[in-house]
This record gives structure tokens, sequence and C-alpha cells, in this order.
């Protein structure tokens, strides 16, 4: 969607499949991981080599281990932490002074519904995704009077994942959301037309978290 929208890309994944995807967008494709510091300073440096400069940033992690509440290891909320929340901090680390440099940039994080209604059916998602929202809020305040901008998307459940019949069945819009919906959200939080944005985290998940 983005490519579409005239946006020169960088890609960063694990997997082999970024490498065909940037050729089919004509995109930088880097093989790497957001829980690495290394790997997402290389991928830094390659998009600045390519490009010449960044002017906006799209978080999107996986999704980290699951289990009962207490049985969780701290190897598996460590992992969750680097993947996802300190894989946001250190890309802000990288990225903002060529923003400040360039007196704008914008960065969204895509997130989860957990982040304001915590399941158990996801404690280190839950937990950590309500740390990155107010990292979010943190790192607005500092920045907004350089015209620099942070925000989340809450996503719901989507088509790419299976998903458990009790929260299908409790989505008010009868229906899972499609990733282009997700995409469109983000896409607007990027742009010009969300200028006055900044600091918040927008749901986009049919209407199922109920907390206001």
């Amino acid at each position: 969607m983005l490519a579409e929208r005239g946006y020169r890309l960088g890609l960063l994944a694990r997997s082999a499949e970024v490498e065909e995807l940037g050729k089919d967008l004509g995109a930088l494709a880097v093989r790497g991981s957001v829980a690495s510091g290394e790997d997402l300073a290389r991928f830094v440096e390659a998009a600045l080599s390519r490009y010449g400069h960044i002017d906006a940033v799209v978080n999107n992690s996986g999704h980290p281990a699951k289990g009962e509440l207490l049985d969780i290891s701290d190897g598996d909320w460590k992992d969750g932490f680097d993947l996802l929340l300190l894989s946001v901090i250190r890309m802000a680390r990288l990225v903002t002074p060529f923003f400040q440099r360039q007196g704008r940039g914008t960065i969204v994080n895509i997130s989860s519904l957990w982040a304001v209604e915590p399941s158990l059916d996801a404690p280190v998602s839950s937990t950590l995704r309500a740390g990155l929202s107010a990292f979010t809020k943190l790192y607005a305040d500092r920045h907004a009077r350089e015209g620099i901008r942070m925000n989340c998307v809450l996503a719901g459940f989507a088509t790419t994942y299976p998903v458990p019949e009790k929260y299908a069945a409790a989505i008010p819009m009868v229906r899972i959301s499609e990733p282009e919906e997700v995409a469109r959200v983000a896409a607007f939080l990027l742009s010009d037309d969300a200028a006055y944005v900044t600091g918040q985290s927008l749901r986009s998940d049919g209407g199922l978290t109920r907390s206001f």
C-alpha cells in the first residue's frame, strides 16, 4: 500500500520472502530481526546509503510467547521485550537524529488491542504493548515541537492468523479485519492528513474493545 502511494521502501524481516517482496516492489530488502540492535543499525545504514534520507518508519513485529501468566519464563519475557518494545526504542534512537536535521519525520507502531484491554490469553503482548503506548506518548511529548510524530495502531484480529471463535463472535462488525484495513490506518497516520496527530494509540479492531 505504501509503495502504491509513492513511498520508496526499505524492508527488514527474518524470512527470505522479504527479498522476493523487495524485488516485486523495487524496494531495499534486508534480512534481519527487529529484536537485534545490530540488524536494525545495519538496516538503517543501508536505507540511508540507498535513499539518502528517511522520512517515515513503520515498526511491525511478530507475536511473543504465550502461556499461563506465572509460568512464562524469564527468557520469554525478555525476548518479548526485545521484540515489541526495545525494537521501537532502538529504531527511534537510530532515526531521530536524521528527523531532527530534516525538521520532520513520522513513526507508526503496529500494536494490538491488548494494549488497552489486557488478556490472559496474551500476557506478554498485553503487558509490553501497554508499555509501547506509554513510550509512544513520551516520545511524542519530547519531539512534537521538532515536527516529529509517533503513533500506534492498535490492530484487532486479522485474517493473517487464525482467530479463536470467542473473539471472532464478539466483534461488533461481525467480521475479521483484512490486513489492508490496518494498512490504511497506518498510511493515514504517516501522511500529512494526520499532521496534527501524535502520541496516540488508534484502535482498528472492528469495535471489539469496550474501554474508553
